[in-house]
């Protein structure tokens, strides 16, 4: 007698798997574990067969019963139940394959293997902006049955909110992943996204990143030397100032991409934009694009063994998240501190690039060298357009002279920061002395370059005229050690520590400064450096920087005793009392050719 929906509700479970039968096939399978299941026998070839029919309760015994009526019936006709299971799930899964979803999944796999993986990244927003505007309209759809009408709809959504770049993106996403659909799905003919841009929304005019002029830069440097916040967001901005990276090179630096030896920092081309578009356009490998070669100026070296020396053993990045060593700082970081220092809606991150980019063109640098530095694609053609390991060592005059502008501009000086460069040579392949009737170029150690121009009357001197072409010779101090001595122990002398102090940077690069030739320092016996006060003011320093960099053989008590003597050639006043930033250039060829003369 065939069971009742009570005899099949109330069915126990046994030791073993038992089958309560209803005939014609139709059985209920009822297992140790309490689990009931609908399957059909019948006889297919002389063989005996069993079809699952579904699961009880999900399906009653009226629904197993006409399944199992019509299963009898194929078998009634001569088709198989079984087979025509398989034909009708193979059916279903193809479909699938043909869904929107599904071919915007395999795409995306695809663009996967090209494209680098990470937050606001190009495949970061495909899925994001998929996910959001157009899988919920479309995934279900047919890749069939999606017309050109469809997609416009699905971006004037988009546009609607007046967010047009991301329509713009989409159009491109969109005639993109439909041209991979041809190729891969059997059938589709047709592109509906190829003409969409002709009905796209204009766009309002480009809004570049705001950045400063380098006279507004003072406010931000002595805003940045007083932040209160995290050491990660003052010393990157600072970076970010110093070299002109991009903020996403900067948060994906590690240790092992600076050399403080050689004052380089390499960057892979992978974190490089232009490099990184490059080796996906002809399909190379990071080892057939040259790196991105940052030459650092003694500044930005200073800050790197910073914040190397404040790295932590789980810390992989040289900017760390605050919350995970092993991540870097997150991509608004940088520009939140930039608004809390005041600077919201007028510097961005990638606004310090054009800052950068703006100062260095203006000061008379060329476009090549300005290019390479900030990983831009050379101007004019250039067959090495990508290649910006190009101008290494004219880059770090050009950086080093950079970051001594910043200095000047944060003591103040805006003027002597705005000064034009001289004698910068375009087509030279290192940076070397020009010579005129009237003028000498020298070259800086610290990366300046200035001209030391002679006045008429100092022009009639032939020989004074002639020893300004040549590297003076070593001369050696005549004083005796008790007047050494009277001079060293004088107040305005100070002690390396409290120099360093007063100038606000490390010890370090002080010292960095002193055995480069670009402070100076006067040293007696086993007493340690002292250095001069006059160098914290800018115009002093620059003449002194002049002298010391035309006279770098000279004795620094000889070069001390020439700048702060009185002379009858400056109306018994010493060179250090009588100049200002109008004169540097002349006091220091007139003190460079008396260290020649006497």
């Amino acid at each position: 007698m065939p069971p009742t929906d009570i005899a099949v509700r109330q069915a126990r479970p046994k030791d073993k798997v038992y089958t309560l039968s209803d005939g014609r096939g139709l059985g209920l399978c009822v297992k140790p574990g309490g689990g009931k299941s609908w399957h059909f026998r019948y006889y297919w070839s002389g063989k005996q067969k069993r079809i699952a029919l579904g699961k009880y309760p999900e399906i009653s015994l009226k629904e197993a019963r006409g399944r199992r009526e019509a299963a009898r019936a194929l078998v009634a006709q001569g088709t198989n139940p079984l087979k025509r299971r398989q034909q009708e799930v193979l059916v279903k899964r193809l479909a699938e394959d043909r869904l929107f979803q599904s071919v915007f999944e395999q795409w995306l796999t695809h663009r996967s293997l090209v494209l680098q993986p990470g937050r606001q990244s190009t495949l970061d927003q495909i899925q994001r902006i998929f996910r959001k505007d157009i899988l919920p309209i479309l995934a279900k759809r047919s890749i069939y049955e999606i017309t050109q009408a469809d997609l416009l709809q699905v971006l004037s959504r988009i546009e609607e909110r007046e967010a047009l770049t991301i329509a713009e993106k989409c159009r491109s996403w969109l005639r993109q992943l439909f041209r991979f659909a041809m190729v891969k799905v059997p059938g589709l003919d047709k592109n509906p996204a190829r003409d969409l841009v002709v009905a796209a929304m204009p766009k309002p005019p480009v809004v570049h990143n705001p950045f400063l002029q380098i006279e507004d830069l003072q406010d931000l440097l002595q805003a940045l030397r007083n932040y209160r916040g995290t050491q990660a967001v003052q010393m990157g901005l600072r970076l970010l100032l110093l070299t002109g990276v991009r903020t996403g090179e900067l948060r994906q630096a590690t240790r092992n991409q600076f050399d403080l030896t050689q004052g380089l920092w390499t960057i892979p081309a992978v974190h490089v934009k232009q490099l990184h578009a490059k080796m996906r356009k002809e399909g190379l490998t990071p080892q057939d694009v040259p790196p991105y070669l940052v030459p650092l100026s003694t500044q930005a070296l200073g800050v790197v063994r910073q914040l190397l020396e404040a790295m932590c053993p789980a810390q992989r990045y040289l900017l760390p998240h605050r919350g995970d060593l092993r991540r870097p700082i997150s991509e608004s970081t940088l520009n939140q501190g930039l608004k809390t220092l005041g600077f919201d809606g007028l510097l961005t991150g990638h606004g310090i690039r054009a800052t950068i980019s703006t100062a260095l063109n203006e000061f008379g640098y060329p476009n090549a060298w300005v290019a390479a530095q900030l990983s831009h694609v050379a101007p004019q053609g250039d067959q090495d357009a990508y290649n910006h390991a190009a101008h290494i060592e004219q880059r770090r005059h050009m950086m080093q002279d950079w970051a001594d502008r910043l200095d000047l501009l944060e003591q103040g000086n805006v003027d002597a920061a705005r000064a034009p460069a001289r004698g910068v040579p375009e087509e030279l392949p290192q940076w070397k002395q020009a010579e005129s009737a009237s003028a000498n170029v020298v070259e800086l150690d610290g990366g300046t370059t200035v001209t030391i121009t002679i006045s008429a009357g100092h022009a009639k001197n032939k020989a004074g005229l002639k020893a300004l072409t040549p590297k003076p010779p070593t001369r050696a101090s005549l004083l005796s050690e008790s007047e050494q001595l009277s001079i060293y122990e004088c107040p305005t002398n100070l002690p390396l520590s409290i120099f360093a102090s007063l100038a606000e940077k490390p010890e370090e690069q002080i010292l960095q400064d002193i055995r480069a030739g670009r402070l100076l320092a006067l040293h007696l016996c086993d007493r340690g450096y002292r250095i001069p006060d006059w160098q914290l003011d800018p115009t002093k320093y620059l003449l002194t920087l002049v002298v010391l960099t035309h006279a770098e053989d000279a004795d620094a008590w000889v070069v001390y005793q020439a700048l702060a003597t009185p002379t009858a050639r400056l109306f018994d006043r010493s060179p250090l009392e009588i100049v200002t930033a109008g004169t540097i250039l002349d006091v220091g060829g007139i003190v460079c050719e008396s260290l020649v003369g006497q």
